[in-house]
C-alpha cells in the first residue's frame, strides 16, 4: 500500500506522542477506510477491519498479516461474539447510499443501531463518524439519513465525534472523477439549474488530518463539527476551475428545466457513477452544502487547502500512480451486492466454456501482461469491439468500461477491472480470476492461468440463465473467437 505522506507535520506528531491504541474500521473497504488504513498502521496503532467478505479486502498480503479482519454484515442480526471487547476506538465509515433509492437511508439506520449492540459491551472509549453538512431545514432524503445516523450513534454507550464533510475532493474520490469525467468528455455541456448550488468542498488530504486528529482527543468526546475547505462554489464554478487547471475549453449552458431523473440519466451515462448513486447525487446537489463553524479547525491548529491546490496534488498522484483507493473499486460501483465468495468456484456443469492454451517462451513477462489487462491498456486485441460492447453495457443499465482500474499494475482481489470484479489476484500462483459485472443472461468468469509447464490456459465460463443466456452465448461464438484468440496469442507474444 502507498503511504498518504501528506499529512499535516504537527498531526503527525500530535499522533506519534498519543498511546497506541486498538482501533476498529468499519466499512474499511471503501474509499476513506482503505486512505485510513496505513496511516493508522503507520502509527503503530493495532487495527482491527471490518468488512462484509474479507476476501475482497484490496491490500496487498503484507498489509493483511498487520491487521485483524472480521466478517460482519451490519444489516443482519447481530451477534456481539464476533467483536473482541478490548477495542479503544472505532471509525464508523458505513453508507448506504449508492445500493438503493428507495430505501438506503432504512439501511444506514438498522446498520447504526446494530453497530450499537456491537459494541456495547466492549470497552470502547470512542466513535468517530465521518458525516455530511446539515445546515439546512430542508434536507436531501440523502443528507437526512446521514443526520439521522448521527442521531443514533449518539444513543451508543461511548463518546462519540462527528465529521461533517462537504464534497471530497481527491484522485479516486466520486465527486473528483464525476468532474473529470464531465470535463474531460463534454467539451460543450447544457446542465440543470443545481449546477448553480453552492457547496464547500474539502481535499481528502484535510479528511484525513482532521480524521486522525481527533482520534483519542478527549476535547473533541460528544461534539460534531463542520470540516470544508476555504472556498464556497458552486458546482458550476468548480467544473470551470477544473477545465482551467487541465487546460480544456468549454462551454456550460445552463437550462430552468430538467428532472432529477434526466439530470440522473445524464451523470449515468456521461461518467463512470451507477444510476442509483448518481440519482440520490443528483437529489442532493439541489441543497446547498456549506460550513457553519470552523471549531476543529482552529482546535487542531489545520488550515485546509484550497479546491484548485486540491485538484494539482489529486493530479500528481494520478500521474505518479499513487492513486491508493477509488471509489469504483467499492461493490457499491457494481451489479453485485452479495458476497462474492460464492462465486470463487467455477462451475464446471451446466456451463459454456471458451478454453485457450499456448506455450510462453517467457512466463514472467507474460504474467505481467495479464496483471495489466484492462484499463487504459486494453484488452490486447480487438479493443474497439470491447468498447462497444462496454457501451450497450451502459445503455442496458450496466456498469460499462468506464471505471477502469486503479493501478496499472496492481490488483487485489475486490477490485473493479472495467466491466469485471477481481475474484482472485494470485500472482504467486499466477492466476487470475475474474467475474463479469456486465449485463448478461447468465453468469461469466473469465480465468488466467499459467501451469508449472508454462503453459497459459485461459477460460471464459459462461452459465446461462434460461433460453435467452443459450441463444446469447451462440451469438457471440464469432466475436468470442476472435477477441479470445487474439488475445492469448497477444499475451504470449
Amino acid at each position: 500500500m502507498h503511504k498518504d505522506d501528506y499529512l499535516v507535520d504537527k498531526v503527525n506528531l500530535f499522533v506519534s506522542y498519543r498511546k497506541k491504541m486498538r482501533i476498529l474500521i468499519t466499512g474499511t473497504n471503501g474509499y476513506i477506510g482503505m486512505r485510513l488504513l496505513p496511516l493508522l498502521l503507520d502509527s503503530g496503532h493495532e487495527v482491527i477491519c471490518v468488512v462484509r467478505d474479507k476476501n475482497r479486502l484490496s491490500i496487498d498480503q503484507e498489509t493483511k498479516e498487520k491487521v485483524s479482519i472480521i466478517e460482519i454484515d451490519f444489516l443482519n442480526t447481530p451477534d456481539p461474539s464476533k467483536l473482541p471487547k478490548d477495542i479503544d476506538v472505532a471509525y464508523y465509515l458505513i453508507h448506504s447510499m449508492s445500493t438503493s433509492t428507495s430505501d438506503f437511508d432504512k439501511k444506514e439506520e438498522i446498520s447504526a443501531q446494530n453497530f450499537n449492540i456491537y459494541v456495547k459491551d466492549t470497552n470502547i472509549q470512542q466513535v468517530i463518524y465521518l458525516s455530511g453538512i446539515v445546515n439546512e431545514k430542508n434536507l436531501s432524503k440523502h443528507l437526512w439519513s446521514r443526520k439521522n445516523v448521527e442521531e443514533t450513534l449518539y444513543k451508543g454507550n461511548y463518546n462519540l465525534t462527528v465529521l461533517r464533510s462537504g464534497i471530497i475532493v481527491g484522485s479516486g474520490s466520486s465527486s473528483f472523477e464525476i468532474i473529470r469525467d464531465l470535463c474531460e468528455k463534454l467539451p460543450i455541456m447544457i446542465t440543470p439549474k443545481w449546477v448553480e448550488t453552492k457547496t464547500q468542498p474539502i481535499a481528502i488530504r484535510d479528511v484525513l488530518n482532521f480524521m486522525i486528529g481527533v482520534l483519542g482527543n478527549s476535547s473533541c468526546y460528544n461534539e460534531s463539527y463542520d470540516i470544508s475547505g476555504p472556498n464556497i462554489l458552486t458546482y458550476k464554478q468548480m467544473l470551470k476551475l477544473y477545465a482551467k487547471i487541465r487546460g480544456i475549453r468549454m462551454l456550460i449552458l445552463t437550462v430552468p428545466v430538467m428532472t432529477p431523473r434526466l439530470s440522473s440519466y445524464w451523470l449515468y451515462f456521461v461518467t463512470s457513477t451507477s444510476y442509483k448513486l448518481a440519482l440520490n447525487l443528483v437529489d442532493s446537489m439541489k441543497i446547498p452544502v456549506i460550513a457553519n463553524d470552523d471549531r476543529l479547525e482552529k482546535l487542531l491548529g489545520i488550515t485546509p487547502m484550497s479546491y484548485t491546490k486540491s485538484l494539482e496534488l489529486a493530479f500528481i498522484k494520478i500521474e505518479q500512480n499513487q492513486v491508493v483507493s477509488s471509489w469504483k473499486d467499492s461493490m457499491i460501483s457494481g451489479r453485485f451486492k452479495t458476497n462474492l465468495q460464492k462465486y470463487i468456484t467455477v462451475p464446471k456443469r451446466g456451463c459454456f466454456k471458451d478454453q485457450k492454451k499456448v506455450k510462453l517462451k517467457d512466463s514472467g513477462k507474460a504474467l505481467d501482461r495479464i496483471w495489466g489487462i484492462g484499463g487504459k491498456t486494453g484488452w490486447y486485441y480487438g479493443n474497439w469491439l470491447w468498447k462497444i460492447r462496454g457501451y450497450f453495457d451502459k445503455l442496458l443499465g450496466g456498469v460499462g468500461l468506464r471505471r477502469g482500474r486503479t493501478h496499472p499494475d496492481e490488483i487485489f482481489s475486490g477490485d473493479a477491472l472495467d466491466f469485471w470484479r477481481v475474484l482472485v489476484a494470485d500472482k504467486k500462483n499466477k492466476r487470475l480470476l475474474l467475474f463479469a459485472e456486465m449485463r448478461v443472461p447468465g453468469e461469466a468468469w473469465l480465468e488466467f492461468d499459467i501451469d508449472e509447464n508454462n503453459i497459459l490456459h485461459q477460460t471464459a465460463t459462461f452459465r446461462p440463465r434460461g433460453i435467452w443466456g443459450r441463444l446469447y452465448w451462440y451469438a457471440m461464438i464469432p466475436f468470442h473467437y476472435f477477441i479470445f484468440g487474439g488475445m492469448i496469442r497477444k499475451i504470449a507474444s
